[in-house]
């Protein structure tokens, strides 16, 4: 009881402090290192948070990786406080409607599992930076600060938003994801395979593979393989194909070996959208 009073009297000095002065002051979690707080905040995020941000807040197919200590919405205490709360207008970071102790529990466990992550990763980025646009053919697909293809995400700000892990596995196994959501009949947590191959077969026999940029029950919207948007009604479509794969190729030693994949590795790990 005296935990709750306590939690809700730092969160009303936090707001009354925000609308006063028109800025967030260093307000510290006071559940910062309790180890029940950490318990409960780590329970939270796998009921709420890891659909997007993965079990251990290492990334996921939306979210980042909360691991690094790349706080690129505000790192402080408070900053994270509002954030999780209140989430993040024009992002896929919804509000949320959390007790404030439960707000901080997680507070409490983000920076549990954030201690002592920032190690810089192994590997020459200039040599990992000439494999992204050359060899390794990664900017067919993918942009980095505006250079690259469309078909693939956006990686300008990957090394803030995904754990090396993450970016490994992505590389070696680009469909493991696609397989492991897609192989839930629930669709794991509603979440969509937004890279999911998708082939639309018309009438007349002709196939088009890209990736659906928007798809309902009478309509789609593919990006192809051809860097093009095409708009089909699926009255006009023989067929709609979900292919459960990814349109990435699998990266084996035998295409990229392990000393390139460090070095790419480092490369992409600093693309902090700096």
């Amino acid at each position: 009881m005296m935990r709750v009073g306590y939690v809700y009297f730092a969160a009303c000095a936090l707001t009354w402090t925000t609308q006063a002065l028109g800025q967030e002051k260093e307000i510290q979690n006071p559940l910062a290192g309790d180890q029940s707080a950490i318990k409960e905040g780590s329970s939270l995020f796998r009921a709420n948070c890891s659909p997007c941000h993965g079990l251990n807040a290492g990334g996921g197919g939306r979210g980042p990786d909360l691991r690094a200590g790349l706080w690129v919405h505000g790192a402080s205490d408070a900053a994270i406080f509002r954030t999780i709360s209140q989430g993040v207008p024009g992002t896929e970071m919804p509000a949320n409607p959390f007790e404030d102790s439960e707000v901080w529990a997680l507070v409490a466990y983000l920076r549990s599992v954030s201690a002592g992550t920032k190690t810089p990763v192994a590997g020459d980025s200039a040599q990992g930076e000439r494999l992204f646009f050359g060899k390794a053919g990664c900017a067919q697909c993918h942009m980095v600060k505006g250079r690259g293809g469309r078909l693939g995400p956006d990686l300008t700000r990957v090394g803030a938003a995904r754990s090396v892990e993450y970016l490994t596995e992505s590389i070696r196994e680009p469909d493991k994801e696609l397989s492991l959501a897609m192989s839930d009949p629930n669709n794991h947590y509603g979440i969509p395979a937004e890279y999911d191959t998708v082939t639309a077969v018309t009438k007349e026999g002709e196939r088009v593979i890209g990736v659906a940029k928007n798809e309902d029950a009478f309509s789609l919207q593919l990006l192809g393989q051809d860097d093009k948007l095409h708009l089909f009604l699926k009255k006009d479509l023989r067929d709609v194909i979900h292919e459960r794969r990814s349109l990435m190729p699998a990266y084996t030693e035998s295409r990229l070996s392990n000393q390139e994949l460090q070095h790419l590795l480092a490369y992409l790990s600093r693309q902090r959208g700096e």
